[in-house]
Protein backbone atom coordinates (compact mmCIF):
# COMPACT_ATOMS: atom_id res chain seq x y z
CA UNK A 1 0.00 0.00 0.00
CA UNK A 2 1.35 3.41 -0.97
CA UNK A 3 2.25 5.68 1.90
CA UNK A 4 -0.19 8.55 2.45
CA UNK A 5 1.19 11.91 1.40
CA UNK A 6 2.05 14.54 3.98
CA UNK A 7 3.80 17.88 4.35
CA UNK A 8 4.94 20.09 7.21
CA UNK A 9 4.26 23.76 7.87
CA UNK A 10 6.38 25.90 10.17
CA UNK A 11 4.11 27.49 12.78
CA UNK A 12 5.96 29.51 15.37
CA UNK A 13 8.31 27.11 17.14
CA UNK A 14 6.62 24.00 15.80
CA UNK A 15 6.39 21.95 12.63
CA UNK A 16 2.77 20.98 12.02
CA UNK A 17 2.02 17.91 9.92
CA UNK A 18 -0.49 18.35 7.10
CA UNK A 19 -2.05 15.19 5.67
CA UNK A 20 -3.23 15.01 2.05
CA UNK A 21 -1.53 18.37 1.31
CA UNK A 22 -2.41 18.19 -2.40
CA UNK A 23 -6.18 17.99 -1.79
CA UNK A 24 -7.94 20.80 -3.67
CA UNK A 25 -9.95 22.95 -1.26
CA UNK A 26 -10.87 25.81 -3.61
CA UNK A 27 -11.13 25.20 -7.34
CA UNK A 28 -9.60 27.73 -9.71
CA UNK A 29 -11.72 30.70 -10.82
CA UNK A 30 -11.30 33.22 -13.63
CA UNK A 31 -9.25 35.42 -11.29
CA UNK A 32 -7.62 33.03 -8.80
CA UNK A 33 -5.78 29.71 -9.13
CA UNK A 34 -6.84 26.61 -7.24
CA UNK A 35 -6.01 26.27 -3.56
CA UNK A 36 -4.77 23.10 -1.90
CA UNK A 37 -4.98 22.03 1.72
CA UNK A 38 -1.29 22.78 2.14
CA UNK A 39 -1.82 26.31 0.81
CA UNK A 40 -4.59 26.87 3.37
CA UNK A 41 -2.29 25.79 6.21
CA UNK A 42 0.53 27.99 4.88
CA UNK A 43 -1.87 30.91 4.65
CA UNK A 44 -2.92 30.48 8.29
CA UNK A 45 0.73 30.46 9.40
CA UNK A 46 1.49 33.54 7.30
CA UNK A 47 -1.16 35.73 8.97
CA UNK A 48 -0.12 34.85 12.51
CA UNK A 49 0.05 38.44 13.79
CA UNK A 50 -3.49 39.35 12.78
CA UNK A 51 -5.13 35.98 13.29
CA UNK A 52 -3.77 35.45 16.80
CA UNK A 53 -4.84 38.96 17.74
CA UNK A 54 -8.36 37.79 16.89
CA UNK A 55 -8.18 34.31 18.46
CA UNK A 56 -5.73 34.33 21.34
CA UNK A 57 -7.22 33.02 24.59
CA UNK A 58 -10.74 32.89 23.12
CA UNK A 59 -12.93 29.78 23.00
CA UNK A 60 -13.19 29.11 19.28
CA UNK A 61 -15.56 27.00 17.20
CA UNK A 62 -14.25 25.61 13.93
CA UNK A 63 -16.03 25.67 10.57
CA UNK A 64 -14.68 22.53 8.90
CA UNK A 65 -14.88 21.90 5.15
CA UNK A 66 -13.02 18.62 5.06
CA UNK A 67 -13.83 17.89 1.41
CA UNK A 68 -13.19 21.41 0.20
CA UNK A 69 -15.57 24.03 -1.18
CA UNK A 70 -17.72 23.31 -4.22
CA UNK A 71 -20.85 24.90 -5.62
CA UNK A 72 -23.94 23.40 -4.01
CA UNK A 73 -22.17 22.15 -0.90
CA UNK A 74 -24.02 22.73 2.37
CA UNK A 75 -22.92 23.69 5.86
CA UNK A 76 -24.75 21.89 8.67
CA UNK A 77 -26.55 24.25 11.04
CA UNK A 78 -28.34 21.66 13.15
CA UNK A 79 -29.11 17.95 13.67
CA UNK A 80 -31.44 18.02 10.68
CA UNK A 81 -28.45 18.55 8.36
CA UNK A 82 -26.80 15.16 8.86
CA UNK A 83 -25.91 14.83 5.19
CA UNK A 84 -24.28 18.26 4.93
CA UNK A 85 -20.79 18.64 3.49
CA UNK A 86 -19.34 20.85 6.25
CA UNK A 87 -20.00 21.36 9.94
CA UNK A 88 -19.23 23.40 13.05
CA UNK A 89 -16.88 21.78 15.56
CA UNK A 90 -17.67 23.13 19.03
CA UNK A 91 -15.69 20.60 21.02
CA UNK A 92 -12.00 19.69 20.91
CA UNK A 93 -11.60 17.12 18.10
CA UNK A 94 -10.17 13.70 18.83
CA UNK A 95 -6.46 13.40 18.18
CA UNK A 96 -5.68 17.00 19.17
CA UNK A 97 -1.96 17.64 19.87
CA UNK A 98 -0.84 17.99 23.46
CA UNK A 99 -0.01 21.69 23.00
CA UNK A 100 -3.64 22.51 22.16
CA UNK A 101 -5.39 24.12 25.12
CA UNK A 102 -9.12 24.35 25.79
CA UNK A 103 -11.60 26.11 28.05
CA UNK A 104 -15.04 25.09 29.28
CA UNK A 105 -17.93 27.11 27.91
CA UNK A 106 -21.66 26.94 28.65
CA UNK A 107 -24.27 26.81 25.89
CA UNK A 108 -27.69 28.52 26.18
CA UNK A 109 -29.16 25.10 26.99
CA UNK A 110 -26.98 24.89 30.11
CA UNK A 111 -24.84 22.12 28.65
CA UNK A 112 -21.08 22.61 28.75
CA UNK A 113 -18.21 21.72 26.45
CA UNK A 114 -14.45 22.02 26.25
CA UNK A 115 -13.75 24.24 23.25
CA UNK A 116 -10.45 24.98 21.55
CA UNK A 117 -8.71 28.04 22.98
CA UNK A 118 -5.81 29.08 20.70
CA UNK A 119 -2.69 30.22 22.52
CA UNK A 120 -0.16 29.88 19.67
CA UNK A 121 -0.27 29.85 15.87
CA UNK A 122 0.41 26.11 15.68
CA UNK A 123 -3.14 25.51 16.94
CA UNK A 124 -4.95 27.24 14.03
CA UNK A 125 -2.52 25.60 11.59
CA UNK A 126 -3.39 22.18 13.05
CA UNK A 127 -7.06 23.14 12.72
CA UNK A 128 -6.41 23.88 9.03
CA UNK A 129 -4.97 20.36 8.77
CA UNK A 130 -8.35 19.22 10.12
CA UNK A 131 -10.19 21.03 7.33
CA UNK A 132 -10.96 24.29 9.11
CA UNK A 133 -11.42 27.35 6.90
CA UNK A 134 -13.23 29.75 9.22
CA UNK A 135 -12.56 30.39 12.90
CA UNK A 136 -15.46 31.50 15.10
CA UNK A 137 -14.13 32.91 18.38
CA UNK A 138 -16.41 33.84 21.27
CA UNK A 139 -16.30 37.50 22.38
CA UNK A 140 -14.72 36.45 25.69
CA UNK A 141 -11.32 35.47 27.05
CA UNK A 142 -10.53 32.21 28.79
CA UNK A 143 -10.14 33.83 32.22
CA UNK A 144 -13.79 35.02 32.19
CA UNK A 145 -16.03 33.23 29.72
CA UNK A 146 -19.25 34.87 30.93
CA UNK A 147 -18.35 38.54 30.39
CA UNK A 148 -17.60 39.64 26.79
CA UNK A 149 -14.77 42.05 26.10
CA UNK A 150 -16.10 43.15 22.71
CA UNK A 151 -19.28 44.48 21.17
CA UNK A 152 -19.83 43.14 17.65
CA UNK A 153 -21.81 45.14 15.11
CA UNK A 154 -22.74 42.97 12.15
CA UNK A 155 -23.98 44.94 9.13
CA UNK A 156 -25.71 42.37 6.93
CA UNK A 157 -26.89 43.49 3.46
CA UNK A 158 -30.36 42.20 2.60
CA UNK A 159 -31.60 41.38 -0.92
CA UNK A 160 -31.76 44.54 -2.98
CA UNK A 161 -28.83 46.17 -1.17
CA UNK A 162 -25.14 46.18 -2.03
CA UNK A 163 -21.72 46.25 -0.44
CA UNK A 164 -21.70 50.00 -1.15
CA UNK A 165 -24.81 50.35 1.05
CA UNK A 166 -23.02 48.50 3.85
CA UNK A 167 -20.03 50.83 3.46
CA UNK A 168 -22.31 53.87 3.75
CA UNK A 169 -23.99 52.52 6.88
CA UNK A 170 -20.60 51.63 8.38
CA UNK A 171 -19.63 55.28 8.03
CA UNK A 172 -22.77 56.31 9.91
CA UNK A 173 -22.00 53.69 12.56
CA UNK A 174 -18.53 55.13 12.99
CA UNK A 175 -20.00 58.58 13.60
CA UNK A 176 -22.46 57.18 16.13
CA UNK A 177 -19.67 55.38 17.98
CA UNK A 178 -17.66 58.59 18.10
CA UNK A 179 -20.66 60.41 19.58
CA UNK A 180 -20.81 57.70 22.24
CA UNK A 181 -17.09 58.05 23.00
CA UNK A 182 -16.20 54.70 21.45
CA UNK A 183 -13.69 53.57 18.83
CA UNK A 184 -14.72 50.91 16.35
CA UNK A 185 -12.55 48.69 14.15
CA UNK A 186 -13.96 47.56 10.81
CA UNK A 187 -13.40 44.48 8.66
CA UNK A 188 -14.98 42.96 5.60
CA UNK A 189 -17.03 39.86 6.29
CA UNK A 190 -15.45 38.04 3.37
CA UNK A 191 -18.71 38.32 1.49
CA UNK A 192 -20.95 41.43 1.19
CA UNK A 193 -21.18 42.49 4.81
CA UNK A 194 -19.11 44.57 7.20
CA UNK A 195 -18.27 43.86 10.84
CA UNK A 196 -17.36 46.53 13.38
CA UNK A 197 -15.78 45.52 16.70
CA UNK A 198 -15.55 47.65 19.84
CA UNK A 199 -13.42 46.49 22.75
CA UNK A 200 -15.35 46.84 26.01
CA UNK A 201 -14.54 46.38 29.68
CA UNK A 202 -15.44 42.76 30.57
CA UNK A 203 -17.90 43.65 33.32
CA UNK A 204 -21.24 43.07 31.60
CA UNK A 205 -22.87 39.74 30.83
CA UNK A 206 -24.14 38.55 27.44
CA UNK A 207 -27.65 39.87 28.08
CA UNK A 208 -26.36 43.40 28.69
CA UNK A 209 -24.06 43.36 25.65
CA UNK A 210 -26.94 42.14 23.47
CA UNK A 211 -29.15 44.96 24.77
CA UNK A 212 -26.38 47.43 24.00
CA UNK A 213 -26.27 46.08 20.43
CA UNK A 214 -30.04 46.49 20.08
CA UNK A 215 -29.80 50.07 21.36
CA UNK A 216 -27.00 50.79 18.90
CA UNK A 217 -29.04 49.35 16.03
CA UNK A 218 -32.06 51.43 16.94
CA UNK A 219 -29.99 54.61 17.04
CA UNK A 220 -28.53 53.69 13.67
CA UNK A 221 -32.05 53.27 12.28
CA UNK A 222 -32.81 56.85 13.33
CA UNK A 223 -29.77 58.16 11.47
CA UNK A 224 -30.16 56.15 8.26
CA UNK A 225 -33.48 54.90 6.88
CA UNK A 226 -31.59 52.17 5.04
CA UNK A 227 -31.01 50.33 8.34
CA UNK A 228 -33.21 47.81 10.15
CA UNK A 229 -33.16 45.73 13.33
CA UNK A 230 -36.18 43.63 12.26
CA UNK A 231 -35.52 39.99 13.12
CA UNK A 232 -37.97 38.57 10.57
CA UNK A 233 -36.71 38.70 7.01
CA UNK A 234 -40.11 39.62 5.62
CA UNK A 235 -39.98 42.87 7.62
CA UNK A 236 -36.44 43.97 6.72
CA UNK A 237 -37.03 45.23 3.19
CA UNK A 238 -34.09 46.44 1.10
CA UNK A 239 -32.05 47.62 4.04
CA UNK A 240 -28.91 46.77 6.00
CA UNK A 241 -29.78 44.49 8.90
CA UNK A 242 -27.97 45.09 12.20
CA UNK A 243 -27.76 41.54 13.53
CA UNK A 244 -27.85 42.29 17.25
CA UNK A 245 -28.06 38.58 18.07
CA UNK A 246 -24.42 38.13 17.12
CA UNK A 247 -23.82 39.33 20.69
CA UNK A 248 -25.82 36.46 22.19
CA UNK A 249 -24.18 33.57 24.02
CA UNK A 250 -22.79 30.96 21.58
CA UNK A 251 -23.38 33.13 18.50
CA UNK A 252 -20.12 33.93 16.75
CA UNK A 253 -18.78 35.78 13.70
CA UNK A 254 -15.98 34.73 11.35
CA UNK A 255 -12.76 36.06 12.85
CA UNK A 256 -10.47 38.60 11.28
CA UNK A 257 -8.17 36.86 8.76
CA UNK A 258 -10.46 33.82 8.46
CA UNK A 259 -11.01 32.31 5.05
CA UNK A 260 -14.61 32.03 3.88
CA UNK A 261 -16.10 29.05 2.02
CA UNK A 262 -16.73 31.01 -1.19
CA UNK A 263 -15.10 30.62 -4.60
CA UNK A 264 -11.85 32.58 -4.83
CA UNK A 265 -10.84 31.96 -1.18
CA UNK A 266 -11.91 35.39 0.17
CA UNK A 267 -10.74 36.53 3.60
CA UNK A 268 -12.54 38.51 6.30
CA UNK A 269 -10.06 41.38 6.30
CA UNK A 270 -9.48 44.28 8.72
CA UNK A 271 -9.40 47.67 7.01
CA UNK A 272 -8.81 51.25 8.07
CA UNK A 273 -11.81 53.57 7.98
CA UNK A 274 -10.29 55.59 5.14
CA UNK A 275 -9.69 52.43 3.15
CA UNK A 276 -13.21 51.16 3.76
CA UNK A 277 -14.75 54.40 2.53
CA UNK A 278 -13.11 53.97 -0.86
CA UNK A 279 -13.37 50.17 -1.13
CA UNK A 280 -15.35 49.15 -4.21
CA UNK A 281 -15.29 45.39 -3.66
CA UNK A 282 -14.06 43.15 -0.83
CA UNK A 283 -13.14 40.46 -3.37
CA UNK A 284 -9.60 41.76 -3.68
CA UNK A 285 -8.87 40.43 -0.18
CA UNK A 286 -8.16 36.72 -0.52
CA UNK A 287 -5.71 33.98 0.36
CA UNK A 288 -3.26 35.23 -2.26
CA UNK A 289 -3.29 38.95 -1.45
CA UNK A 290 -3.82 39.24 2.30
CA UNK A 291 -0.50 37.78 3.54
CA UNK A 292 1.49 40.26 1.46
CA UNK A 293 -0.78 43.09 2.58
CA UNK A 294 -0.31 42.18 6.24
CA UNK A 295 3.47 41.84 5.87
CA UNK A 296 3.81 45.16 4.06
CA UNK A 297 1.35 47.37 5.94
CA UNK A 298 0.75 45.63 9.26
CA UNK A 299 -2.59 44.87 10.85
CA UNK A 300 -5.12 47.75 10.78
CA UNK A 301 -6.38 46.35 14.08
CA UNK A 302 -2.99 46.54 15.81
CA UNK A 303 -4.33 49.06 18.35
CA UNK A 304 -7.66 47.34 19.05
CA UNK A 305 -6.65 46.26 22.55
CA UNK A 306 -5.27 49.64 23.59
CA UNK A 307 -8.57 50.85 25.05
CA UNK A 308 -11.61 49.08 26.49
CA UNK A 309 -14.77 51.17 26.54
CA UNK A 310 -17.73 51.37 28.87
CA UNK A 311 -21.07 50.05 27.62
CA UNK A 312 -22.97 52.43 29.87
CA UNK A 313 -23.84 55.01 27.18
CA UNK A 314 -25.54 52.29 25.13
CA UNK A 315 -27.19 50.73 28.17
CA UNK A 316 -28.60 54.15 29.04
CA UNK A 317 -30.14 54.22 25.57
CA UNK A 318 -31.55 50.74 26.12
CA UNK A 319 -33.13 51.88 29.40
CA UNK A 320 -34.94 54.62 27.47
CA UNK A 321 -36.63 51.96 25.31
CA UNK A 322 -36.22 48.53 26.96
CA UNK A 323 -38.35 46.62 24.46
CA UNK A 324 -37.08 43.11 23.86
CA UNK A 325 -36.48 41.64 20.40
CA UNK A 326 -36.43 38.02 19.26
CA UNK A 327 -33.63 35.66 20.21
CA UNK A 328 -32.18 33.00 17.87
CA UNK A 329 -34.42 29.93 17.59
CA UNK A 330 -31.91 27.67 19.36
CA UNK A 331 -32.13 29.78 22.53
CA UNK A 332 -34.69 29.27 25.29
CA UNK A 333 -37.72 31.56 25.15
CA UNK A 334 -36.78 34.67 27.14
CA UNK A 335 -38.93 36.98 29.31
CA UNK A 336 -40.49 39.80 27.31
CA UNK A 337 -39.50 38.26 23.97
CA UNK A 338 -42.00 38.74 21.13
CA UNK A 339 -43.77 35.65 19.76
CA UNK A 340 -41.52 33.35 17.77
CA UNK A 341 -43.77 33.22 14.77
CA UNK A 342 -43.42 34.81 11.36
CA UNK A 343 -45.47 38.05 11.51
CA UNK A 344 -47.45 37.24 8.36
CA UNK A 345 -48.55 33.95 9.96
CA UNK A 346 -49.33 35.30 13.41
CA UNK A 347 -52.91 35.04 14.70
CA UNK A 348 -53.19 37.52 17.57
CA UNK A 349 -55.76 35.50 19.48
CA UNK A 350 -53.33 32.58 19.75
CA UNK A 351 -50.77 34.55 21.83
CA UNK A 352 -50.87 36.10 25.31
CA UNK A 353 -49.42 39.48 26.32
CA UNK A 354 -46.07 37.86 27.19
CA UNK A 355 -45.62 36.37 23.73
CA UNK A 356 -46.45 32.81 24.81
CA UNK A 357 -48.58 30.48 22.71
CA UNK A 358 -52.02 29.89 24.24
CA UNK A 359 -52.74 26.13 24.31
CA UNK A 360 -55.60 24.96 22.12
Amino acid sequence: MAKASEAYVRAGEREVRISSPERVIYEATDTTPGVTKLMVAEYVASVEDGLMRALRDRPTALERWTSGVREGMKLATGPQDRNADAFYQKRVPKGAPDYLESVEITFPSGRTADEICPTEIAVPVWCAHMGTLTFHPWPVRRDDVDHPDELRIDLDPQPGTTFADAVRVAGVARELLADLGMTGFAKTSGNRGIHIYVRIAPQWDFAAVRHAAIAFGRELEKRDDGVTTAWWKEERGERIFVDYNQNTRDRTIASAYSLRPIAGAPVSTPVSWDELASLASPGEFNLFTVPERLAADGDPWAAIDDEHHSLQPLLDLWDEHPVELNFPPDHPKMPGEPPRVQPSKKVESHWDAEGNRIPD
